[in-house]
């Protein structure tokens, strides 16, 4: 049976903003979650940039698989497209998932470009939460996104150490002056 799935690890996960016929969650192996891309656009500015996530290569995600009505497929892609690739810094890949239910399924979604300029690697905790406690762009205050993520992983019975670890050090540090 001919299906299209999309995997979401951040924002799409509470936020998806296309029609879907079921959610589930869903494992990728051979990348994980990470706050590894300048936001210039949506939680964040060129001379501010904020942090958002990307699927960086190596480990595994806990995210959300949708299905999308067949349809509802070229529609759905030219939305994640223009929501995704404002500035390019995302690759659209179909990736192998396996649902919760332990069916396997190919789902699109969108990794990090490692070569692109937005690509900001392995940060630290305190750079991360420093970063993203400042940031805000034109989907909002970079903290908001950071706390829907985690809030909407502990829904999923999803841990996320390194997130979690952010999020404590936003909280437990001033902010900052150079507002």
């Amino acid at each position: 049976m001919d299906e299209f799935w999309v995997f979401g690890y951040g924002s799409l996960m509470w936020n998806p903003g296309f029609p879907y016929e079921e959610r589930a969650t869903a494992r990728v192996v051979g990348y994980r979650r990470s706050l590894c891309v300048r936001s210039y656009v949506h939680r964040g500015t060129e001379e501010r940039p904020g942090l958002v996530l990307g699927l960086d290569r190596g480990g595994s995600c806990k995210g959300v698989a949708f299905r999308v009505a067949l349809s509802d497929r070229a529609h759905t892609i030219d939305y994640l497209r223009e929501r995704e690739l404002v500035t390019s810094v995302y690759l659209e890949r179909t990736v192998p998932a396996r649902l919760a239910d332990g069916r396997h399924v190919s789902a699109l979604t969108y990794v990090i470009d490692r070569a692109h300029r937005q690509y900001a690697g392995s940060v630290s905790i305190e750079e991360a939460a420093s970063v993203v406690r400042d940031a805000v762009g034109r989907s909002g205050p970079n903290p908001v996104y950071v706390a829907n993520t985690l809030s909407h992983l502990r829904e999923l019975g999803i841990r996320d150490h390194w997130l979690e670890s952010v999020a404590a050090a936003m909280s437990s540090e001033p902010a900052s002056d150079n507002k």
